[in-house]
């Protein structure tokens, strides 16, 4: 089993960040009647940025790359399965001795938010389209990185 590095820690521009070796999550993207739609959690109020949307991730353990990273978190705080997702590109928001990498991943199969097994870190999930991110609170992190992550989604779509 690796290591846990769960702790706070400080980057080099002055943030206070979870996660020693850094953090990853998922952000679950499909097409909707829309446009881009992607699946995030509300935040519970007592967890960091409570009662903002974000996706679901969290520290990664030492040794552990991304990918795995936020496939365990996935599982952790939504109940999916490294088979209901398919892995695609990955952003990486770099504050300079700590990052968080966002991957992007497409469904498998069908997934509603209805079917998920929330844990204790989250109060809801939900699939929101993507140009309608700016009406809800967002966490300030995918806040921050909604420009670079835009640009990602639209790749995949094509």
């Amino acid at each position: 089993m690796l290591a846990s590095t769960d702790g706070w820690t400080t980057c080099s521009l002055g943030h206070k960040h979870w996660g020693r070796a850094g953090a990853a999550g998922l952000l679950l993207h499909r097409d909707g009647v829309n446009g881009p739609e992607v699946l995030l959690q509300h935040r519970a109020e007592w967890s960091h940025h409570g009662g903002t949307w974000g996706t679901p991730g969290g520290a990664l353990h030492e040794g552990e790359s991304v990918q795995v990273g936020a496939l365990r978190e996935v599982q952790e705080e939504l109940g999916l399965s490294p088979d209901d997702v398919v892995l695609g590109a990955v952003s990486v928001d770099d504050h300079g001795g700590w990052a968080y990498t966002t991957v992007l991943a497409r469904p498998a199969r069908s997934i509603e938010p209805s079917d998920l097994r929330l844990d204790g870190e989250s109060t809801g999930a939900a699939w929101l389209p993507v140009d309608g991110l700016d009406t809800v609170a967002l966490h300030p992190g995918l806040a921050a990185s909604l420009h670079r992550l835009r640009s990602l989604l639209e790749d995949a779509g094509r």
